[in-house]
C-alpha cells in the first residue's frame, strides 16, 4: 500500500510524465483509455482517480470503486477501443474519508492505440502522434533498435576518409600498448570494431551506420544521415546574436576534434590542482560533453544537435532515444547505451570513457571550471548544461580572458604573415568576419597595426 505521505507528495508534486489526475464518478471519463495508452507507449505512469488537475481529492464513491475497474478492464480488452490490452495494476488509497483509484501502467514492449490513435506521453499532455516519423521514433524507443546497426550493403572501405583507419589505430596503440587493433589490417580492425557486420536474421553483410558516421567522408556522412549536423556557438553577451559559430557535419572522429577545439577557443583554463599534478578541467569537461552529445543521441532525428557557450554557461543538446525522462543524478543513474559500437570506439582511441565515467567526471570537476554543478535530463531531447555560478571565477573572468586570448592571437597572425584581411583572420581562428575587423581596428589604434584600402579591399599591417 502506498504511505500517506508518499502520496501527498505526489499531489504536491502534481502531473508529470508518469502521472495523471482525473476526475471520477461511477465510472471513469473516455479520456481515461489516453492517458493509459499514453503511458504503455512512453515510461509507465501511475492515473490516479478522483483527484482534480490541481491535485484536490475529491474521491470516487466507495461503492463505485469496483465498477470502475471492471470498466477500465473491458475497455481496454475490446480491441474496437484499445488494439491490445495494457497491464494495469489497481491500488485503493483511503486519505481523509475519501477513496482514490491508482492506475498502474508499467513500462512495457508494444504501441498501444486508442481508437485507431497512437498516444504519446509529453511532459503532463497526452498528445497524438499524426506523424510516420514520430511513430517511427516510438518503434524504435519500444523495441531498443539500435540504428548504428543498420547495414549498408553498397559502402565500401573506400568511401571512408582516407588515412583515418590508421590514425585512430595510432591513437588506440598509443592509449593501450599491445592493442589488438595494432596487428590488423583495416578489415580486420572494422571487423573487430563491429563497424562490418552480418544480419543473422536477414543475412545481409556489409559497414553499417556507425561506420559511415565514425569514418565516412562527408557526403557518406551525410547520405546515411541526412538530417545530422551540430551547430556550436559562442554568444559573448548579447542573446540575440552569436559572436563565433561553426556547423560540424564531418564524421564523428573530426567532428569531435572540431568542437573540442572550438570550446578550447572560447573557454577559459583555470588553474587546478590534483594532488600535486596540475588538470585541465576545461579539457576533461569538454570532452565529457562532446563526446556525449556525439555519442549518445538518435542519429535517425532530424533535431540538429547543439552545443552552446554564453554567459549562462556550457550546454548541450541532442536527440535522444530515451527510456526513462527527468533529471538525472548520480545517486539513481543507470546508464544505457545509445549507440554502443559508437561509444566502444570512442573508448578505444581515448575519446571517451567506460559508460557512466563520464557523468562522475562532469560532477567531479564542473564546478571547478564554473562554480556549479552539472545538471542532465533525459527524454527524447537530452540536455546537459553547466551553469556559472554567483561566485564563478569564470564568470568574472571569462570575458576579458576570451577576448585577450582572440586579440593575442591575431597578433601572433600578423607577426607571422606581415599582412591580412579581416576575412582571412576570420579564416584562421574561426570567428565572424565582424568579429575579426573590430579586433583589428582596436590594434590600429593602439599602433600596432596599420590598415590600407577601402572598407571591402582593407588590409591590416603589423606594425609592432
Amino acid at each position: 500500500m502506498m504511505e500517506r505521505s508518499v502520496f501527498e507528495n505526489i499531489l504536491q508534486q502534481g502531473e508529470s510524465t508518469t502521472v495523471e489526475f482525473k476526475r471520477c464518478g461511477s465510472k471513469p471519463e473516455r479520456d481515461s483509455l489516453e492517458t493509459l495508452c499514453s503511458f504503455a507507449n512512453r515510461n509507465g505512469g501511475s492515473l490516479f482517480l478522483g483527484v482534480t488537475d490541481d491535485g484536490i481529492v475529491q474521491g470516487i464513491p466507495s461503492q463505485s470503486i469496483l465498477d470502475v475497474e471492471r470498466n477500465l478492464i473491458n475497455c481496454t480488452c475490446n480491441p474496437k477501443l484499445v488494439n491490445m490490452p495494457p497491464s494495469l495494476e489497481f491500488e485503493q488509497i483511503e486519505y481523509d474519508g475519501r477513496w482514490v483509484l491508482r492506475v498502474w501502467v508499467p513500462p512495457t514492449q508494444g504501441v498501444f492505440r486508442f481508437k485507431g490513435k497512437v498516444y504519446d506521453r509529453f511532459a503532463d499532455a497526452d498528445v497524438v502522434l499524426r506523424t510516420d516519423a514520430q511513430i517511427a521514433s516510438l518503434y524504435l524507443r519500444k523495441y531498443s533498435v539500435f540504428t548504428e546497426q543498420h547495414i549498408f550493403p553498397y559502402l565500401r572501405i573506400d568511401d571512408l576518409e582516407p588515412g583515418l583507419i590508421d590514425k585512430c589505430r595510432k591513437m588506440a596503440s598509443a592509449r593501450r600498448p599491445n592493442h589488438p587493433w595494432a596487428e590488423m589490417d583495416d578489415f580486420e580492425l572494422l571487423r573487430s570494431a563491429q563497424l562490418y557486420t552480418r544480419d543473422i536474421e536477414t543475412g545481409a553483410e556489409g559497414l553499417n551506420r556507425a561506420a559511415a558516421l565514425l569514418l565516412g567522408r562527408r557526403e557518406v556522412v551525410l547520405s546515411a544521415c541526412p538530417a545530422y549536423k551540430t551547430d556550436a556557438v559562442f554568444r559573448d553577451q548579447q542573446a540575440d546574436r552569436y559572436d563565433d559559430r561553426e556547423t560540424v557535419r564531418d564524421n564523428l572522429v573530426t567532428a569531435y576534434g572540431a568542437l573540442r577545439d572550438f570550446c578550447a577557443k572560447h573557454l577559459p583554463d583555470p588553474f587546478y590542482l590534483e594532488g600535486d599534478r596540475r588538470v585541465s578541467v576545461r579539457d576533461i569537461v569538454v570532452r565529457e560533453m562532446v563526446s556525449n552529445t556525439l555519442i549518445h543521441r538518435e542519429f535517425t532525428s532530424p533535431f540538429p544537435a547543439k552545443l552552446i557557450i554564453d554567459e549562462t554557461g556550457l550546454r548541450t543538446e541532442n536527440a535522444s532515444r530515451a527510456v526513462f525522462e527527468g533529471r538525472l543524478t548520480l545517486s539513481d543513474f543507470n546508464p544505457i547505451p545509445k549507440n554502443p559500437i559508437i561509444a566502444n570506439f570512442f573508448t578505444q582511441i581515448g575519446y571517451a570513457e567506460e559508460l557512466g565515467s563520464g557523468f562522475r567526471n562532469l560532477e567531479k570537476y564542473a564546478k571547478a571550471l564554473f562554480g556549479a554543478d552539472p545538471v542532465l535530463e533525459e527524454g527524447d531531447v537530452f540536455k546537459a548544461r553547466i551553469p556559472r555560478g554567483e561566485d564563478s571565477h569564470a564568470k568574472s573572468k571569462t570575458g576579458n580572458s576570451l577576448k585577450e586570448g582572440v586579440r593575442l592571437a591575431i597578433i601572433a597572425l600578423l607577426e607571422e604573415r606581415k599582412s591580412l584581411t579581416a576575412g582571412e583572420v576570420a579564416a584562421e581562428l574561426r570567428i565572424s568576419s565582424k568579429t575579426a575587423a573590430k579586433y583589428l581596428k582596436e590594434l590600429v589604434a593602439e599602433g600596432l597595426a596599420e590598415a590600407d584600402g577601402n572598407v571591402r579591399t582593407r588590409r591590416y599591417y603589423w606594425a609592432g
